[in-house]
């Protein structure tokens, strides 16, 4: 989750909302890493989670990762549970819920509210939830103070 954050972290150098990822390999090394871009790729899809995805895909050869695992700051939204199903990610671990767009026990109950997918990932909440939700909080805060 350090990895993570320290992704978090140059995204908000890059007034990106503060969102990191790393995609590990099953033995614990680091495959890929990424942080929320998509104000500076002018891309919608450009979150933390899928710009590591398709870093580890290249890296790997293959679009299906089996036996990876994502960490994250945050809960994924919707579209990132998506990739990482269609990727076959083994498993999951987010720090801070995500009560807007989280889509794995903010929003939805997953996976039952998606049990037609034919791949299901494990996951894991709340690693170091109160690092990852204050670095939102002060972005998100700062913002406002800002505009």
């Amino acid at each position: 989750m350090l990895q993570a954050l320290e992704q978090a972290r140059e995204a908000k150098k890059n007034d990106e909302v503060p969102v990191g990822a790393v995609l590990l390999e099953a033995d614990g090394s680091t495959l890929a890493r990424a942080f929320n871009q998509p104000i500076g790729l002018n891309d919608p899809t450009a979150h933390a989670e899928i710009l590591a995805l398709r870093r580890s895909a290249v890296l790997k050869g293959n679009y299906r990762l089996p036996g990876t695992v994502l960490v994250c700051t945050l809960e994924p939204c919707l579209m990132c549970l998506g990739a990482l199903t269609q990727a076959r990610v083994a498993g999951l671990v987010f720090g801070a819920r995500d009560p807007r767009a989280g889509a794995v026990v903010s929003r939805l109950s997953y996976p039952e509210a998606l049990p037609w997918l034919n791949h299901h990932l494990w996951w894991e909440e709340g690693i170091m939830a109160d690092s990852c939700g204050s670095l939102l909080k002060d972005f998100f805060s700062s913002r406002r103070r800002n505009a």
